[in-house]
């Protein structure tokens, strides 16, 4: 198996993949982070739902279930912004709202990984991970 250094990266790149091909589902290996991410796409109607299999090979996966409405995928955009190389971290009252309040952040916070609205709520900021739209 190959180290993989941005899981988060992976999965996003996965999810824009399998959306430009039209694809219903798409897998990905299972990590906590990923799952956690995935669960505020889900919580937040970006995605239809996802589940962790085990795989032939003896590894977890993530099986993603991608969501589109009237035929054109539900997520018009997906962005990495905190990376290895450069971590982005945003105090509750500096984080920027994405496309007006039209899209979210998702951020790793001291209590788990919330999307903006959430985080606003219980008033924690953290490292953004993706923003989408």
């Amino acid at each position: 198996m190959v180290m993989m250094t941005d899981t988060v990266g992976d999965v996003i790149t996965r999810i824009r993949n399998g959306q430009m091909a039209g694809k219903s589902a798409v897998s990905s290996p299972y990590s906590r982070l990923r799952a956690n991410v995935l669960d505020v796409l889900k919580r937040e109607g970006y995605i239809r739902d996802f589940r962790k299999e085990k795989c032939a090979d003896g590894f977890d996966a993530l099986h993603i279930e991608l969501k589109y409405y009237e035929g054109k995928p539900v997520i018009k955009e997906i962005k990495r912004v905190s990376k290895p190389g450069r971590r982005v971290y945003y105090k509750i009252k500096d984080l920027p709202k994405v496309y007006n309040g039209l899209g979210i952040s998702v951020l790793s916070t001291p209590k788990g990984v919330l999307s903006d609205q959430e985080a606003r709520t219980q008033n924690v900021g953290g490292e953004v991970l993706c923003t989408v739209f």
